[in-house]
């Protein structure tokens, strides 16, 4: 059985070895990690209670990019998501970090929602803590996904047909773009997951195509 887990975490190794990190520095890097969590939930319900005003011009930006729906929506979440995975020193960092973050978020708008618009969304938030409960097994798949195996390539190319449908309205016959943000937020993602020129050409095909089948196939369920 021993010789089995030493085998297994060898094979782990060759798609993406860890990196080493002091304890300290793996405690500072979680700490900020749910810091940015709770900052990023405080200012996303702050977002859906701000009452516009077209007088004001920050707040005019505000409605033209559609900032409160663009916190509300996947997409951002998935990005900050990937890059904590992507850049953490090992795939048990990854878990650890992006469960960190996802709770810091949902605790944080969970908690402002109850206290500042006086009603508790549960049913709602249920749907955000579950992915949190799922957030460290997509992390470290999203960790592994930043090496330079074929089993990275095959984890690339699923990631990107999540962020083209995330991102993109895509058909057999078009594909729009929701809004300049969610560009924004997807090529940023193609930054992250970037490893060579094969690589991210691969994964950009192939994802596209996955996500077409897909949103083609989703219409007839």
């Amino acid at each position: 059985m021993e010789q089995r887990i030493i085998t297994i975490k060898e094979k782990a190794d060759r798609i993406r070895a860890p990196k080493q990190c002091s304890r300290g520095n793996a405690l500072l890097v979680s700490i900020a990690v749910v810091f940015a969590g709770v900052m990023l939930g405080i200012l996303s319900k702050w977002l859906d209670n701000i009452a516009i005003d077209d007088t004001i011009t920050w707040h005019r930006i505000i409605e033209r990019l559609d900032l409160g729906n663009f916190f509300s929506d996947i997409a951002v979440w998935l990005l900050i998501a990937l890059a904590i995975a992507a850049f953490s020193y090992s795939a048990s960092r990854a878990a650890l970090n992006v469960f960190l973050f996802f709770t810091g978020m949902c605790g944080a708008y969970h908690i402002c929602t109850i206290v500042f618009s006086g009603f508790n969304p549960t049913s709602y938030m249920m749907i955000w803590y579950g992915l949190t409960l799922l957030s460290p097994i997509l992390a470290v798949l999203c960790w592994y996904a930043k090496g330079t195996s074929k089993i990275s390539v095959v984890l690339d190319i699923m990631i990107m047909a999540v962020f083209f449908l995330a991102c993109f309205s895509i058909g057999w016959f078009y594909i729009s773009v929701r809004g300049i943000l969610y560009v924004l937020v997807f090529a940023v993602s193609v930054i992250v997951l970037y490893t060579s020129p094969k690589q991210i050409i691969a994964a950009l095909t192939v994802g596209f195509l996955t996500a077409l089948f897909v949103s083609t196939v989703w219409i007839y369920l």
